[in-house]
């Protein structure tokens, strides 16, 4: 059984745009430029054609790969019961070092740590997921065990 894959709406539209991208538009443009590059002749030595099909085969792998994450999507809805504890879709505020930082908690599909989007599944992720304000959470890093104090969830 495939792992559930957490994503919000904006990101699942994100990732359908894309798709559609992918089948519409950058499999004709490769396919023409494979026809093009067959037209000059000899394939063995033409890098055009080489490219273009190496280029194919990565576009089709992302579809594949996508495909593959869309049947096992779960999008992260609002929730109204557990107020104030974190989850997936949770944005949090933590004090770590003297310094406050904000993380939203996504799936891994949209973790991006430098815009402050971190996975649930990575170490800081997990160890937020289930606390609530006022509480600690420590994650263990290469430089030794971090304190996070949680500020803030939202």
């Amino acid at each position: 059984m495939a792992q559930v894959q957490y994503m919000s709406a904006a990101g699942l539209e994100r990732l359908k745009q894309e798709l559609h991208e992918l089948k519409t538009v950058k499999r004709r443009e490769l396919a023409d430029r494979i026809e093009t590059a067959k037209a000059l002749g000899d394939l063995s030595e033409n890098a055009e054609y080489h490219e273009a099909k190496d280029a194919l085969s990565f576009v089709e792998g992302r579809i594949h790969e996508i495909e593959d994450i869309l049947k096992n999507v779960a999008v992260i809805e609002e929730e109204t019961g557990a107020v104030g504890i974190i989850r997936i879709g949770s944005t949090v505020v933590v004090e770590v070092n003297g310094k406050e930082k904000t993380y939203s908690i996504v799936g891994s599909n949209e973790a991006d740590p430098l815009q402050g989007l971190v996975s649930n599944e990575s170490p800081i992720g997990s160890a937020l997921l289930g606390k609530k304000e006022d509480d600690i959470a420590e994650v263990e890093a290469p430089a030794g065990r971090i304190i996070y104090k949680i500020k803030k969830v939202t």
